[in-house]
């Protein structure tokens, strides 16, 4: 089953999707309520919903799946670190760090954006970036979660494209902290989100999700993979990230983005140049993954702000001036 929010007239409402349109839950109920819910819950709720009448997908604005209380993003694709590697740091390979355990980093839930909303440059950025991601919604709260019993605390998942300022990201980075404000502009979430159980005809003879990813700019093709390449499955991610801590239902963990083009930066670091060249106002970032759906983003100019100052000057005095 696939679940939606959306906006018309000013009125959010969530609801269910079938080939006819739009099924609307009943008022004032959101998809984080069904998720919180539990999937048979939510199963028999959407049955409910798809009795009554339907609204044309195109004739309203598809907001993100749900209000996600936090956003956590992995970076599980081998090739994908390899070449961004490589355009970042001008280094090439991929740490030996990188295969001992999932690595993330939480990003902004407050720049959650819908399948065809608008992305705006973030100020400052010359080298704007998309990033072809799947992400897992949980299901369950759950902690120290093992993966056989991470399995059963997935609720379902949504594309995810994780826009980047990679000029910002590459000076954060040399701070050691990771990416902030390179990464926080903006977070596509959509079409919609599609339930576990739909996916699972999906899987391959190892456990992962062999579902088919694209990308394009302009109705160009850019790149192309499977989601199967991960180097982990996601209840790997979701115990990961449950471990020594908690996950919570409605929580949002990406995949990281995908290799063979899965982002500019890959191919910049691969190429060595910046070809195809940043995202600029203008251009249309087109992502389906197989199983999911198609999400559609036009890149808008940014605000304009003044430069970040520097840190000032600083002595080293412990003690007040007299």
């Amino acid at each position: 089953m696939r679940f939606a929010t959306w906006e018309s007239g000013g009125v959010v409402s969530a609801g269910v999707v079938s080939d006819a349109g739009l099924h609307e839950l009943p008022a004032r109920a959101t998809v984080l309520d069904l998720v919180r819910a539990g999937l048979p819950a939510a199963l028999e709720a959407g049955a409910a919903a798809l009795e009554g009448p339907a609204v044309p997908v195109d004739s309203v604005r598809l907001l993100p799946p749900l209000e996600a209380p936090t956003v956590r993003d992995f970076v599980a694709f081998e090739e994908h670190v390899e070449g961004v590697r490589k355009s970042i740091d001008g280094v090439g390979g991929v740490v030996p760090e990188w295969y001992q355990a999932p690595t993330f980093y939480f990003t902004n839930p407050y720049a959650l954006i819908g399948a065809h909303d608008d992305v705006a440059v973030p100020p400052g950025s010359q080298r704007f970036d998309f990033e072809l991601e799947v992400a897992v919604v949980v299901g369950r709260d759950g902690a120290s979660l093992t993966p056989e019993q991470a399995h059963d605390h997935v609720f379902g998942y949504t594309v995810l494209n994780d826009w980047s300022a990679r000029d910002l990201q590459a000076r954060e980075m040399k701070v050691n902290l990771g990416p902030a404000k390179g990464k926080d502009s903006a977070t596509t979430l959509g079409p919609w989100l599609v339930t576990a159980d739909e996916l699972e005809p999906y899987r391959d003879d190892d456990g992962f999700l062999a579902l088919d990813m694209r990308v394009s700019v302009n109705g160009t093709g850019i790149g192309q993979d499977l989601l199967s390449n991960m180097g982990w499955p996601f209840e790997e991610l979701v115990s990961y990230a449950s471990r020594g801590t908690v996950v919570r239902a409605g929580d949002v963990l990406g995949s990281g983005t995908c290799g063979n083009g899965g982002c500019l930066a890959e191919l910049w670091g691969v190429r060595g140049e910046a070809a195809p060249p940043p995202l600029r106002p203008g251009d249309v970032v087109e992502m389906t993954v197989e199983g999911i759906g198609t999400v559609r983003n036009r890149v808008v100019e940014g605000v304009e702000l003044p430069p970040v100052r520097p840190a000032r000057p600083r002595s080293r005095a412990r003690k007040r001036p007299a």
